[in-house]
């Protein structure tokens, strides 16, 4: 899955991009409410994480923008103050939730996988086909009950394929939902990872059920 950070503060910035990249999100950031803005508009992103007090345009203001162009991923305001007013004002103005600086990593986190299990979200935390266990929560992937190691990268493009069962999903979704910006779209990586994938769970003839769409790209498909 994908988040977006817009937040002005350089360590924090880093801190919860290296903490969600470890739990196995890609993560884009922005340090500025045009910037941002910018970003949450002209990608897809499953949830983004807004400060309020930002250089060129505030939070709120954002986020008004987002829901106006009908953007409706899950959105997290992070601010300083911890008022009712300024709670009521800024869920007003389309956010999701909100969260007091400072925070501890485990409840932003608790209230991420919160937002994403909503419906129209993340509806189950294990993903299944045939002998082969994703689990969301623990970053697991078992084939028989035999835990499988799995890249960060390799996880999250199985699950998102599994999510999508049935559906060509293409390279463009992918792209969008499991790297980052600063990822080279012309490169193989997403076939090198399909290759891995196959290779982990020893998907071979008839028991490759994850089938490359020539032009198109990928889908799971559960039988023959």
């Amino acid at each position: 899955m994908r988040i977006l950070i817009i937040e002005d503060n350089e360590d924090i910035t880093s801190f919860l991009k290296s903490s969600l990249a470890s739990e196995c999100f890609a993560v884009d950031t922005a340090s500025d409410g045009i910037t941002g803005e910018f970003l949450a508009l002209t990608n897809e992103y499953d949830l983004v994480i807004l400060d309020n007090t930002l250089p060129k345009k505030n939070g709120k203001k954002v986020c008004i923008s987002i829901r106006e162009k009908k953007k409706n991923m899950p959105i997290i305001m992070l601010s300083v103050k911890s008022d009712i007013a300024t709670k009521v004002e800024l869920l007003e103005a389309g956010a999701d939730d909100y969260l007091t600086k400072p925070f501890s990593f485990e409840e932003l986190l608790a209230r991420i996988h919160a937002l994403l299990r909503r419906p129209g979200s993340v509806k189950n935390e294990k993903l299944e086909i045939k002998d082969i266990c994703l689990d969301i929560r623990r970053h697991d992937v078992t084939k028989g009950g035999k835990s499988i190691h799995f890249t960060r990268k390799e996880f999250m493009l199985l699950e998102l394929l599994l999510k999508h069962k049935g559906d060509v999903v293409s390279r463009g979704l992918i792209w969008e939902h499991v790297w980052d910006v600063n990822a080279d779209p012309f490169s193989n990586t997403i076939e090198s990872h399909i290759r891995s994938i196959r290779r982990k769970l020893n998907l071979k003839g008839k028991d490759n059920f994850i089938k490359t769409v020539s032009g198109r790209g990928y889908r799971i498909v559960e039988e023959e």
